[in-house]
């Protein structure tokens, strides 16, 4: 059996940075699930610069195939362009229940800890800090409440970045094709536990 997966979200999602398009997320997470005995279509719905508020309608289009599958990553945006943490949380929460509703299973990567970004003053790195966990904190428990599962619960991959910027690409911003390397395998279990689901389902 195939599995339908649709990965939605912003630039980090889409594989903004990424030398090659085998390098992006999308697709190192198939290659991933692929390893591991399953049969992917992958179809990427995300958009660069998209927000929370975004994600209806790259729903709408991703419900349109239909996915089996969905990887949600979102917050860096909402962050940066200081959006209310509770309109953030409604719209990711409001993405994750109709792909649910839809029969899909739904991973979420919540807001990455910007502070990581090596031009983020040091002064305020710490307030930058905070307002991620606050962001993070919340997208968990509306993902939860929807019936998705939240990927990198410990953000092993946020800290990798933060200790080494080969893991940025040239803006230093997004990640390079080797910062994809490590967000993909931060997320890969959580995917693979909800592909199992699927099957265990079927």
């Amino acid at each position: 059996m195939t599995t339908r997966l649709a990965v939605l979200g912003d630039s980090i999602a889409w594989g903004q940075g990424a030398a090659r398009e085998r390098d992006r997320l999308g697709p190192r997470l198939a290659d991933g699930l692929t390893l591991r005995g399953f049969e992917v279509e992958l179809r990427v719905f995300a958009v660069p610069g998209a927000r929370s508020s975004g994600l209806a309608a790259q729903v709408r289009s991703a419900l349109a195939w239909p996915p089996d599958l969905a990887v949600v990553v979102i917050g860096a945006n909402d962050l940066t362009h200081r959006v209310p943490v509770a309109d953030a949380v409604r719209d990711l929460g409001d993405a994750v229940r109709r792909l649910r509703e839809a029969g899909a299973e739904v991973v979420v990567a919540p807001a990455p800890d910007l502070s990581a970004v090596p031009h983020v003053p040091v002064f305020l790195r710490e307030v930058v800090r905070a307002a991620g966990e606050s962001l993070r904190r919340q997208q968990a428990t509306a993902v939860l409440a929807a019936g998705g599962h939240v990927a990198d619960p410990d953000q092993r991959g946020s800290r990798a970045f933060a200790s080494d910027t080969s893991l940025f690409s040239a803006d230093l911003f997004h990640p390079s094709s080797a910062g994809y390397a490590v967000i993909a395998d931060a997320l890969l279990p959580t995917v693979l536990d909800a592909a199992e689901r699927l099957g265990a389902s079927s």
